[in-house]
């Protein structure tokens, strides 16, 4: 295989679904001006995205070895493709509910093929963690310029402007590009099948099987918690910027690039930090300083004041302070993911990615429905307070974790 290429091809898809992915906190903030939306109602955008990735991860992911990787890579683009076509075309709060269930089940499609194919281009345990924390910095790049393509298409000055949906003419664009770059690519997928596949039904039972180990429950229970955290501080940072701390809308989510920012230099410099340094000291360093950022820098976001000439020399501080919280949580996502991984066969690379993307979805849209509850019915300082109880309880599951790792890697040595 061409490996450079198939990375290529890999990078781009995810740097297409991360602009769409977590463009529901702009969205949000947009449909909310729009389209005189609540803030409880806008909340369901997250659910939207987030239940069908967990739905279909659910049903398809122990079959997609024998649909073929590449081909479910090309059916996801052609789907987001046609989705964002229609949100200029017919603007609605229904066609962004329909975009972000398109987003979900392409998302759920590429995911769990993106994921597999890694096993098949990794050369080791250490190549795949790179590659791993590689992908998704590249993931937190296409996050950091989803903020600024849409701020630009932003009219701050005049908040019921729909000039901001001209920005998914260009997200098609690159959505059909990539399409093209994929179909242009060879993918050698004879690896990713299973050595005694006695069918599809089979196949979804041994995806099921592989919950019932503890290893499996106590990562799935780590990415949940970790996904909820940052999905809850993704989706309503441009809100809590916007209302809280008083500045511009378009500000308000170029801000937020900030936080995007620091998850990409994170997970862009974890690869060569992790592989140095053991896992899990990394990772519990970085739940704590989470903890730690969050404490510190919500108390500087009250008593605000409006200043209608704001900029972002006179912003207050905790527009930047808060954010950097992103810096600490960059590591653990790709982290756990790549110890998982690296611990089975290639042929399980597919379902337990499978379980991933569907306890991450699930983590995703409670933490933004919750955060939305808690913003919309008391304040945006006590929702972003509350994911304080998340970082406590991903601590303790982390150590479990590690323990069940430690027990696999050592009945390994016995078998050997």
């Amino acid at each position: 295989m061409n490996q450079r290429r198939i990375l290529l091809a890999l990078f781009l898809i995810y740097f297409v679904f991360a602009i769409l992915l977590n463009s529901v906190g702009t969205v949000i903030l947009q449909v909310i001006h729009n389209y005189g939306v609540d803030k409880g109602a806008a909340s369901v955008l997250e659910g939207f995205k987030d239940l069908p990735i967990a739905i279909v991860s659910f049903l398809v992911a122990s079959t997609l070895p024998r649909f073929g990787y590449k081909k479910a890579m090309l059916l996801a683009l052609a789907i987001v493709a046609a989705a964002t076509l229609a949100m200029p075309l017919i603007p609605a709060f229904a066609t962004a509910k329909l975009l972000f269930l398109c987003v979900g089940v392409a998302f759920a499609l590429a995911k769990v093929s993106v994921y597999s194919t890694i096993g098949l281009v990794a050369r080791d345990r250490k190549h795949h963690a790179g590659i791993t924390n590689l992908l998704e910095g590249f993931f937190m790049v296409g996050v950091l310029s989803a903020y600024w393509i849409f701020g630009f298409f932003i009219d701050s000055d005049h908040p019921a402007s729909t000039s901001w949906l001209n920005v998914y003419w260009i997200l098609c664009a690159l959505c059909v590009a990539t399409f093209l770059l994929v179909l242009s690519t060879s993918f050698d997928e004879h690896g990713a099948a299973p050595p005694h596949s006695r069918g599809p039904a089979a196949d979804f039972v041994e995806m099921l099987r592989l919950f019932a180990r503890p290893l499996v429950c106590v990562f799935v229970l780590t990415a949940f918690l970790y996904v909820l955290v940052e999905q809850a501080v993704g989706t309503w940072l441009p809100t809590f910027n916007n209302e809280i701390l008083k500045l511009p809308a378009a500000m308000s989510v170029q801000v937020t690039s900030i936080y995007a920012g620091c998850l990409a230099v994170g997970r862009l410099s974890a690869g060569v930090i992790m592989r140095r340094l053991n896992w899990y000291p990394v990772l519990t360093a970085c739940m704590l300083a989470m903890g730690a950022t969050v404490l510190l820098a919500l108390p500087l976001t009250h008593g605000v004041k409006l200043d209608p000439n704001v900029t972002w020399a006179t912003a207050p501080v905790a527009a930047f302070l808060f954010p950097f919280i992103g810096l600490f949580m960059a590591p653990i996502y790709p982290g756990i993911n790549s110890v998982m991984l690296s611990s089975l066969p290639k042929h399980q690379h597919a379902p337990m990615t499978g379980l991933l993307v569907i306890f991450s979805a699930l983590g995703g849209t409670t933490g933004s429905l919750i955060t939305g509850y808690v913003f919309g019915h008391f304040n945006g300082h006590f929702a972003f307070y509350l994911t304080l109880v998340p970082i406590v309880l991903m601590v303790g599951s982390l150590y479990a974790f590690k323990r069940q790792v430690e027990k696999v890697v050592t009945e390994v040595a016995v078998m050997a």
